[in-house]
């Protein structure tokens, strides 16, 4: 499920309760505060005798001031996990920097697990900086060396350092 509303004590909570009333089992959960709202993504396990009644109440939370959104991965495929990869970008904020990342990894059939960005203010000059952390599944199929030099190239542009390493048992291994 999907949580949205404005930012409060207690928004977790409300949601978690429901859960656990209809016999709910909170598996893993992504939920941050951003410009006022707090919004998050949420996968519980759930008796299907009681997944009507679950999703009614949620959405019931609305009159609440949070709207929830219920997405069933009953029915869905086993995804194939690649392993994840770590990409940075640190650089001087300007329009089109997601975009243009976003479009290399989408044009190698590289998947974005996680991504986290943030401006902040440089220590020395005070421009804004524009930061970016992404965890990527990259297949076998993709040529690791192309998408590398695709990727030094947009930084090029840009004017954004980019760094692209290996999480995990790969980091030591030297794999992708």
């Amino acid at each position: 499920m999907t949580l949205i509303g404005e930012d409060r004590p207690g928004l977790v909570e409300l949601a978690a309760s429901i859960v656990a009333e209809h016999g709910g089992n909170w598996l893993e959960s992504r939920m941050a505060r951003l410009g006022g709202q707090f919004a998050g993504v949420v996968r519980v396990e759930i008796p299907d005798s009681s997944e009507q009644a679950l999703t009614l109440a949620l959405k019931n939370l609305s009159s609440r001031g949070l709207i929830i959104t219920v997405h069933t991965d009953r029915h869905a495929a086993p995804r194939q996990s690649a392993p994840l990869s770590l990409l940075e970008i640190v650089g001087q904020d300007r329009p089109g920097i997601v975009r243009e990342i976003t479009h290399a990894l989408a044009g190698f059939g590289v998947n974005v697990e996680e991504l986290q960005t943030e401006c902040a203010s440089a220590a020395m000059s005070g421009e804004t900086l524009f930061k970016a952390r992404a965890h990527l599944s990259i297949p076998d199929s993709c040529n690791a060396a192309e998408l590398r030099n695709r990727l030094e190239k947009i930084a090029a542009d840009l004017i954004v350092d980019i760094t692209l390493e290996p999480l995990g048992a790969n980091a030591l291994t030297g794999q992708k």
